[in-house]
């Protein structure tokens, strides 16, 4: 079991708070990503659970055990560092023997543990060589290795995938979600990219400034963001969000028209942000339709999908993604027409979600 509770976690250095009373509840088990753009919190999280850093106040709990005054090495906890942090005098077969022998483990056991690790991780043809010997990705997959050999019952993965290109990125992100499914432990996963988390997490976390903005699946993330901040970070591309003001079922941009919708928010406000992403908006050079006006400022073409950024009126930016292969030149006007049904409202005053 590995169940866990923060609750009302803070974080200062010297005079800077860097986390601002932070609550979660992680089940055993589950593949949680902290997300956020750098700078968030969500390291300084991570290594708070680890036990590397001490938590100013509010407690932490795993499995009804407060953590808070455990020393990092009897906590049951490993941590894959985003630098990998291997020895680089020592081959991979010592590399990932070093922190089971701080365990005080038999040799046999940790043979064993070693033997396991590196055929689940494909590491057996690895072991005598150096770090500097490896591939980035081969780094990676010991720096797990090591973690695995130590049997925690929570595994934390710091960046893992920040240092490698690409096309690797997408193979050791494959590799993690396996083992995951194999090893069955809890893991806290920690990353900037919204990709990583939306593919790999059971629940995300979204982070900014210290604070925890929400907490849900990918696919609630995606379609009830809690506010704008966390509407225009999940999904690629992000959303498009749109002062309005609201005339009866009109939604009116000023400066570049109206658009009419038959589904509304509860609230009686007047001044709304409306959230709208790419795949809800169609384009129309028919500049007579009822739509927001604008004109065409580039067009990308990605081969299965056409994605046209068209500034509006208002002077705001939008993506809309095109299934056909459109090809309308810079300063074409168009009309921008909006599915009703895929508009989410936000306040304009508190930036938060309107129900609809």
């Amino acid at each position: 079991m590995a169940r866990m509770a923060l609750s009302g976690i803070k974080k200062s250095f010297k005079s800077v708070d860097v986390l601002h009373g932070i609550n979660l509840e992680i089940s055993d088990r589950e593949f949680v990503v902290f997300v956020g753009p750098s700078g968030c919190g969500k390291s300084t999280l991570l290594r708070l659970i680890a036990g590397l850093d001490t938590i100013s106040s509010g407690e932490f709990h795993l499995d009804d055990r407060r953590m808070n005054d455990v020393a990092p090495s009897r906590r049951g906890i490993a941590m894959v560092f985003q630098s990998y942090a291997l020895y680089p005098h020592m081959d991979v077969y010592e590399n990932m023997a070093f922190g089971a022998r701080l365990m005080g483990l038999e040799k046999d056991e940790v043979e064993k543990r070693i033997d396991e690790a590196s055929k689940m991780l494909r590491l057996d043809p690895l072991l005598k060589r150096k770090p500097r010997e490896l591939s980035g990705g081969q780094r990676q997959r010991v720096a797990i290795g090591r973690a695995l050999v130590r049997k925690p019952k929570v595994l934390l993965l710091d960046e893992p995938l920040s240092n490698l290109d690409a096309a690797l990125r997408s193979d050791v992100r494959l590799e993690i979600a396996r083992l995951h499914r194999e090893i069955g432990g809890t893991t806290i996963y920690v990353t900037h990219d919204q990709v990583e988390a939306m593919t790999l997490a059971d629940r995300i976390v979204v982070m900014n400034n210290g604070n925890v903005e929400q907490f849900g699946s990918p696919r609630e993330l995606y379609e009830r963001p809690a506010n704008t901040f966390v509407a225009t970070f999940i999904g690629s591309p992000r959303m498009s969000l749109l002062d309005v003001e609201r005339n009866g079922n009109h939604l009116a941009l000023a400066g570049s028209g109206a658009v009419s919708a038959s589904r509304l928010p509860h609230s009686d406000e007047r001044d709304l942000v409306i959230g709208v992403r790419p795949d809800a908006m169609t384009i129309s050079t028919d500049v007579s339709t009822e739509g927001f006006k604008g004109s065409v400022v580039y067009t990308e073409y990605l081969g299965e999908n056409t994605y046209v950024y068209v500034r509006l009126g208002d002077g705001t930016l939008v993506g809309i993604r095109s299934l056909a292969s459109v090809d309308l030149p810079p300063d074409t006007p168009v009309v921008i027409t909006v599915a009703s049904e895929q508009i989410h409202y936000f306040s304009r005053a508190t930036r938060e979600r309107l129900a609809a």
